[in-house]
């Protein structure tokens, strides 16, 4: 009875966190278009808060939803809609001067000044802001760098791939969510959570990569199983990857169990979603 009441509750929560996400697409009219952004990637989305940190509410989960929908937003102006080098550059500048408190004057920079604001309300924002930047700014290097490579039909190797794993984005949102709904031992020690997040960001980069592989073949997009490198070895990656996780997470597991136990949801969550066993 408990198992089932906590799967109820998890589910309750991501259909909460569901309307707050189909409203916050809303808010910011062409930057989700129905065709993309379906009823189901909402829900996904929703499902893999809910599930990560199911002892949470719905106002804690707000930024991390938010913060994921912004990126996959950002993720698809990136991937398919900017066309010039010079027009992804455009992108990033825009967005980094709003994350600095510029004016937005565009639906994506609209966003990100919105949830910019939110994470003001915390009040270590001020102190912890150049940290939120960098990362930011991380994110988009290692899209621009990954928009290069397909541009370019560069092949790069698997452990160059990995290292511009930053292009997911996972460690932004993570990092976002522990400033915004983390304990204080979380925002005292974002350094070092950022490397761990860092390591389950590869193996989702990854994971995120397996389930896709036919929808970037149909349009071109950048897939590590385009790189040389077989099912076999991304698997295998992807197993030492996750142990490793398991292994980096034991201190912190310590400190902050739920911290612990959200990340290694990230995995096994995702792992589940997709498909994809092991």
């Amino acid at each position: 009875m408990k198992e089932a009441y906590e799967l109820g509750s998890a589910c309750a929560l991501a259909a909460e966190c569901g309307r707050d996400l189909r409203r916050c697409a809303q808010m910011y009219g062409g930057l989700f278009p129905r065709a993309v952004f379906d009823s189901d990637f909402y829900t996904a989305l929703a499902l893999t808060g809910a599930f990560s940190a199911p002892w949470a509410t719905s106002e804690a989960l707000k930024i991390v939803n938010r913060t994921s929908l912004w990126v996959s937003a950002v993720d698809r102006l990136v991937d398919h809609t900017t066309t010039t080098r010079s027009q992804v550059e455009a992108l990033i500048r825009d967005c980094l001067d709003v994350a600095d408190g510029a004016a937005p004057r565009a639906a994506v920079t609209r966003f990100l000044a919105d949830l910019r604001d939110e994470l003001a309300t915390v009040k270590d924002f001020e102190d912890l802001h150049p940290l939120w930047r960098d990362q930011l700014a991380g994110m988009f290097d290692a899209m621009a760098r990954a928009w290069v490579w397909r541009d370019t039909r560069a092949v790069p190797t698997l452990a160059r791939y990995l290292d511009n794993a930053d292009s997911r984005g996972s460690c932004f949102v993570d990092l976002s969510h522990w400033i915004y709904a983390g304990d204080e031992w979380d925002r005292r020690h974002l350094e070092e959570l950022r490397a761990v997040s860092a390591h389950v960001q590869r193996y989702l980069h990854l994971l995120g990569d397996l389930a896709s592989y036919r929808r970037d073949v149909s349009w071109g997009g950048l897939n590590v199983l385009m790189l040389g490198v077989s099912h076999t070895e991304v698997t295998n990656a992807m197993g030492k990857l996750a142990r490793e996780a398991l292994e980096l997470l034991k201190p912190v597991r310590e400190r902050s169990p739920r911290t612990a136990a959200y990340l290694r949801r990230q995995i096994g969550f995702n792992a589940g979603l997709y498909g994809i066993s092991g």
